[in-house]
């Protein structure tokens, strides 16, 4: 069980919560949730030590499993080790072994060598290499990488071993903060099934929709400077918030309607004959006085993309034998396709297998090795990388405002600042730099300035990357209400299941094409 006791936490007069107290117990699957800077990590980080609370204490097992993203203090380390190290203390015995049979023989060394194997049993450690193997090979990091070095392997699947670090040596509680980042939607289905079998205290955070409602058991949802804890997955909390919120507001205008109707009284006889009546109106005014209504932090963005009145081609882009290789790993080979005007379509796939590679040589972002990507008459494109670096300079001074003019030269200021306002940036945040943006933040801005350009198709590459769920929403419907063209890649589920209309999944060495919803898909491929 993990007890927070009375726990506050304030950044100068900002307050992410105050005086919590609150159980997460053994058994269950807690999703914490709220948006973007609300204090999610935050919270994990105190209960693991790593932060500190401006008020109360925060309680946990002797082992907990909490996910890292240190990957540069494990880069000399071996995959296996990385693993292993989830369990520091066996790990650390482990290594002392190895280095004390190198050593000549002493009756001291002996001694300590004995010590050493009875910590090894009672931490499991002669299966510890097995466990190791068995984790990654579940997330994708097939046992060729096993002996490798941490920096050896991609980078996702250095990301993959520090899950697997958190996962390893049966701890009886797991903090895992957006554990699906980097992962493909394969590891993402073995990750569900792994927890779905998780006996012990589960807290995660994570942007996926799909992933919540299919883990979790109960929300812990950070609102009102408190966590509310609401049984049942993700969809489970929204309903029940809204309906609490909804009886709260119809409570308030009732007593508001009450309330203006005893004034009306009391002004009407203050100087008369009923001036009892009056005393005993104006009390009850006062027991019905509402308290005010607390803001939620929960703020959905504004995400409609409008394309300009000019139609383009029925082709909007026609991809002919191109093929592109890294070095000696050939990604792509004489892939032919078209895409075709009012198309959504998901690309799918595990990672590293060249869906980046794909939309980067659609977008005109990167040249094949051969054949064309050729754009179609009037098509005008707008691009989300993966990498948002591509797009924004984070060592430049520039502000959010003239970033996106510098996007859309003949913008009136009224108009930019709007699209601002959609995507949750208010009053003098068109001031900040760019540099100074969260990664949620900077994935708005590259939104508002593709609603502020008005292409008539879309080219995203995991575009849900860092947004919270609001967001991620609201991008859904934005896409799926656009009129245009959309190409996209993305795990999130949710994502693709209400916005794709076809499929072009990277699978066993090819790329396939379905001409259906992503349902339809999954349901021909369980079939087959």
């Amino acid at each position: 069980m993990i007890t927070l006791d009375s726990i506050s936490k304030k950044f100068g007069a900002r307050t992410l919560f105050e005086d919590v107290t609150v159980s997460f117990s053994e058994g269950n699957r807690y999703a914490l949730t709220g948006p973007n800077g609300c204090g999610k990590s935050t919270l994990l980080k105190i209960i693991m030590e790593l932060d500190e609370a401006t008020s109360g204490k925060a309680y946990k097992p002797k082992k907990v499993g909490f996910l890292k993203q240190n990957i540069e203090s494990f880069k000399d380390f071996k995959v296996i080790d990385t693993v292993i190290f989830g369990n520091d203390k066996l790990y650390k015995v482990m290594h002392e072994r190895d280095q004390l049979y190198e050593k000549e023989m002493t009756n001291d060394i002996g001694m300590r060598l004995a010590e050493i194997e009875e910590i090894i049993a009672d931490e499991d450690g002669y299966s510890a290499e097995s466990e190791a193997a068995d984790l990654l090979i579940g997330m994708g990091i097939d046992i060729e990488f096993h002996e490798k070095l941490l920096k050896e392997i991609p980078l996702d699947k250095q990301f993959r071993t520090l899950l697997c670090q958190a996962l390893f040596g049966k701890p009886e509680a797991l903090l895992l903060d957006e554990p699906t980042n980097h992962l493909d939607l394969e590891s993402i289905t073995w990750l569900e099934n792994f927890l779905a079998n998780y006996s012990g205290t589960l807290i995660v955070i994570s942007h996926d929709r799909y992933f919540l409602n299919s883990v979790a058991t109960v929300i812990a949802d950070i609102d009102y400077e408190t966590i509310i804890l609401y049984p049942g997955n993700y969809d489970d909390m929204v309903l029940t918030k809204t309906k609490i919120r909804d009886r709260t507001e119809r409570e308030t205008k009732n007593k508001d309607k009450k309330i203006e109707k005893l004034n009306e009284f009391i002004s009407k006889f203050r100087s008369g004959t009923r001036a009892s009546q009056v005393q005993s109106r104006v009390k009850e005014i006062h027991k019905l006085q509402p308290q005010e209504l607390r803001k939620s932090n929960i703020q959905r963005p504004y995400i409609r993309f409008v394309p300009p009145e000019i139609i383009p081609g029925k082709s909007i882009f026609k991809i002919e034998k191109i093929s592109k290789s890294y070095d000696a790993n050939q990604v792509i080979e004489d892939f032919s396709f078209d895409v075709m005007r009012g198309d959504k379509i998901a690309i799918i796939g595990n990672n590293g297998q060249g869906k980046t590679t794909l939309l980067k040589m659609i977008a005109d972002v990167l040249t094949p090795d051969s054949g064309s990507c050729q754009t179609g008459h009037n098509v005008s494109t707008g691009y989300f990388p993966q990498n948002h670096l591509d797009l924004i300079d984070k060592n430049s001074n520039i502000t959010l405002i003239d970033w996106l003019k510098s996007k859309k030269d003949n913008a009136l200021e009224q108009e930019i600042r709007g699209v601002l306002g959609k995507l949750l940036f208010a009053g003098d945040d068109a001031f900040k730099q760019v540099k100074a943006l969260s990664g949620g933040e900077t994935a708005r801005l590259i939104l508002a300035s593709l609603i502020l350009t008005e292409p008539n198709t879309l080219v995203f590459d995991e575009p849900n990357n860092h947004l919270d769920l609001e967001a991620v929403s609201a991008l859904a419907w934005g896409l799926d209400e656009f009129k245009g063209t959309a190409i996209f890649s993305s795990h999130d589920r949710d994502l693709i299941s209400n916005v794709a209309t076809k499929i072009l999944a990277f699978e066993d060495g090819e790329i396939n094409y379905f001409l259906g919803s992503y349902d339809e898909y999954l349901a021909k491929k369980s079939y087959v």
